[in-house]
């Protein structure tokens, strides 16, 4: 209203009144990008000083757009005006945000030339590029080449220990702290649940509670929670929990309460994850898209798709409510209603298809069998498709037998991302299946060779405030005799239960030595899934719910195996692998 003001009175007319930088600064302030940038192009360059530029830098670096941010610092020194140490933050600021250390290398090498190194907010916002990219050497640089260290430059230098050297290391940087504040004690307290310390996590919190008289903010609580869906660690995460309720009764900061629900979701339990989202409050499209996409993760698709007429009375849907109902779609194989999610995402709701969206059609569309339209909707695309699209047509074409197609596919796929094995692992099990036997071998020497590179698969299973992690073969867990004599026990009893090991899949690589039937078995019987819940089954009580995680898919035999494990020992098995949960 004040803008409109200054231009039907003409007063915005005059560039010597300085209305419209004024104006400019408000707009920016606002995150209104398009109206900022209209102003600030409207003012003559003579009536445009630093601050002009290093407040619309600013605001592009803050609102997802930190690559104009960069453009316009050109466009800065192209105009002759000279940066300051605040046009310099905002320009590390962008850098961070792209994790763009070349430029973030000239920025410090502009930063020496005029001479801002004395600068602390200039040298923290370079060191948080350098903590980005995971270059501390370079962090470590400009950290012990400061005048003076404030609260920031500890705790962003701890955040960088913490990622790049381990929370050991990071809690040595925070013990030296001359002072601390909640956020160095949250980022410290985020790498102790990440890195599976929780009893440490513990510990910090106490100290920290009680003897700091710190209250935990809402940033705090959901940093944690986050951090707890992230490592599977659901005790962390029901402290939290209790914490939140105990400080906000029922009241929860809408917040707290999206991302508490997202931590039992992720954590496999989904009905608590309901139950948090029945009891609050407040919702918002985010609280609905973290409830749809947890109940599609867990296979609940038809209760998904069936909240989305809710959603629309309370919340407008988002590109990520469309992609997490396309998602629950293609795992539950309802065409039907993913077909027609598809066509309302633009033709009803005015949302432009994104690659995620379109790869979840191909997979819903592959998976049904329907590969011929699956491959016209890539044809549709508006941009090239990538690997996951690519990728999800590749594992159709092996469920359904399209040998050729699958072939063209990996040749596609290999330009795409020559160092990845996955996809040279299904073609070779394609071929292996239909007795192209010379085919198969040939792609399994490459593997060998190391030409390109196989992700080892690793399980997680949190016992007794303890993370214990298992590779496939694994026995450098201090029970592994204990594990292996369960190990066993099960397979024998699998066995009886009518247990046939698929060796068909099973792919060994690493040496020229053709492997027998015994030896495939030995190795499908050691993978890192069945390990784990070996130590889930010495470790905890009977009939106690065993939660793994797996950073690959689970592979066929372990899913075939686990699902009579856990009718053999009555016990409930939740397993997240990267795609979804499997439960037993």
């Amino acid at each position: 209203k004040l803008h409109a003001l200054a231009l039907t009175t003409g007063l915005a007319a005059s560039p010597s009144s300085f209305l419209c930088n004024t104006l400019l600064h408000v707009y920016a302030s606002c995150g209104e990008l398009t109206c900022a940038r209209k102003l600030f192009d409207g003012i003559p360059d003579s009536h445009k000083d630093n601050v002009d530029w290093t407040v619309l830098m600013g605001s592009l670096a803050r609102h997802r757009v930190p690559f104009e941010a960069l453009r316009l610092f050109v466009e800065m020194g192209n105009a002759g005006a000279r940066p300051d140490d605040v046009t310099l933050v905002c320009l590390f600021n962008a850098c961070a945000r792209l994790i763009n250390a070349d430029v973030g290398m000239q920025g410090h090498g502009w930063l020496v030339k005029m001479g801002f190194e004395s600068s602390t907010k200039a040298c923290n916002a370079l060191m948080d590029v350098y903590v980005k990219s995971g270059l501390m050497s370079e962090a470590r640089q400009v950290f012990f080449g400061m005048e003076e260290w404030t609260v920031v430059s500890w705790t962003v230098f701890l955040d960088g220990v913490i990622r790049w050297e381990g929370v050991l290391s990071g809690r040595g940087v925070f013990d030296q702290m001359p002072e601390r504040n909640e956020v160095a004690s949250t980022v410290m307290l985020v790498g102790y649940v990440e890195s599976g310390y929780t009893q440490e996590a513990f510990s910090l919190l106490h100290e920290a509670i009680f003897g700091w008289c710190m209250r935990l903010n809402s940033v705090t609580l959901c940093s944690l929670l986050s951090a707890s869906a992230q490592s599977g660690d659901v005790m962390m995460g029901k402290w939290v929990h209790v914490y939140a309720l105990k400080t906000m009764g029922k009241h929860m900061d809408v917040m707290v309460g999206t991302t508490l629900l997202d931590m039992y979701a992720k954590c496999g339990r989904i009905n608590t994850a309901s139950k948090v989202f029945e009891y609050l409050p407040v919702r918002n499209a985010v609280t609905w898209n973290a409830i749809i996409s947890g109940l599609a993760m867990h296979g609940l698709a038809k209760v998904a798709v069936g909240m989305f007429p809710q959603m629309l009375r309370e919340a407008k849907p988002d590109d990520l409510t469309f992609t997490s109902l396309l998602n629950a779609c293609s795992h539950s194989g309802l065409l039907d209603e993913g077909r027609r999610f598809f066509h309302d995402l633009q033709f009803v709701y005015g949302i432009r298809p994104k690659v995620e969206h379109y790869a979840c059609m191909v997979d819903l569309l592959g998976r049904a069998g329907e590969i011929e339209e699956a491959e016209m909707v890539i044809k549709t695309m508006p941009v090239p498709p990538n690997e996951v699209v690519l990728g999800s047509l590749l594992g159709s074409c092996h469920v359904h037998g399209k040998l050729q197609l699958a072939e063209r596919i990996l040749n596609q796929l290999v330009q795409l991302d020559p160092q990845n094995t996955e996809y040279h692992v299904l073609l070779s099990n394609m071929y292996a299946l239909e007795g192209k036997l010379e085919k198969a071998n040939s792609l399994r020497h490459i593997l060998r060779r190391g030409a390109t590179r196989k992700v080892p698969g690793i399980s997680f299973i949190h016992t007794d405030g303890k993370f214990h992690q298992f590779s496939a073969g694994d026995k450098s867990h201090p029970r592994t005799r204990e594990i292996y004599v369960m190990l066993d026990e099960m397979i024998r009893r699998l066995r009886l239960a009518g247990y046939s090991p698929n060796t068909s899949l099973q792919l060994l690589t690493g040496s020229d030595h053709v492997f027998n039937e015994e030896e495939k078995e030995q190795a499908l019987f050691s993978h890192s899934e069945k390990l784990a819940v070996c130590f889930g089954l010495i470790s905890t009580r009977a009939r106690i719910p065993l939660y793994i995680m797996k950073n690959l898919r689970i592979c066929q035999d372990c899913h075939a195996a686990i699902k009579i494990v856990s009718d053999i020992y009555e016990r409930e098995i939740v397993i997240r692998d990267r795609s979804r949960f499997h439960h037993f």
